[in-house]
């Protein structure tokens, strides 16, 4: 009997040892099951995203600057996910950006040369503000006599009275437009008359001696 008991323990210890290896197994298995399927999920979350940026960037309905734009599209394609659509995106994403970037550059050399134009038209303005002034006061003199004596002085700029003014009607192309010249007597004289100046000296020629020789002027 003693022997039938031992024998039996033993069987019941193999049973007991085999059940815990075949548990711990078995727990093992699923634990490596709840891990690829929470990669998976993960995943296929990733690709979802991705997708819905990608999308939105090509469709412009981001808020998202260039350089974050940029910054998404790098992440994605770290991501290195393996789908047709995603590459695809990708591709189409890639030619967008690099024609946002070139416009945004081509907009922003425009706005800087603008910006020098107009800082050289200050300057210019600032250059001849005196032959403006002095243009200026004889349209708004106060008396005939006045606007007269004003211009004797304005002349006085002037190698002679035959200088040509030139009156820039328009600008385009780096092509000006002029109205019909005349001299500076004759314009003088046409500033004392309609009372009013609507000018701008646009540009002087001067001779050796500081006298001008030419005149330009650019309606306002």
């Amino acid at each position: 009997m003693k022997i039938i008991f031992k024998d039996t323990a033993k069987i019941m210890m193999f049973l007991l040892v085999a059940i815990i290896i075949a548990g711990g197994t078995t727990s093992c298995k699923s634990k490596k099951k709840l891990a690829r399927e929470k990669a998976a999920a993960e995943y296929a979350k990733k690709v979802e995203q991705s997708k819905n940026d990608l999308t939105a960037i090509l469709n412009g309905s981001t808020s998202w600057s260039l350089d974050e734009q940029d910054e998404r599209l790098s992440v994605i394609k770290s991501y290195n996910i393996d789908d047709v659509e995603v590459t695809e995106l990708i591709s189409k994403v890639e030619a967008k950006l690099s024609m946002d970037r070139a416009e945004a550059q081509r907009k922003a050399e425009e706005e800087r040369l603008q910006r020098e134009e107009e800082k050289r038209r200050k300057d210019e303005a600032q250059k001849y503000s005196t032959i403006n002034d002095k243009l200026k006061s004889i349209a708004l003199a106060k008396s005939v006599d006045a606007s007269n004596a004003q211009i004797r002085l304005t002349l006085k700029e002037f190698a002679t009275p035959d200088v040509p003014v030139l009156i820039i009607i328009s600008k385009a192309g780096g092509f000006n437009d002029y109205d019909r010249p005349t001299t500076i007597s004759k314009f003088l004289n046409y500033l004392k008359d309609k009372q009013q100046y609507r000018f701008m000296v646009d540009a002087v020629k001067r001779d050796g001696l500081g006298k001008i020789t030419e005149l330009e002027l650019i309606k306002k």
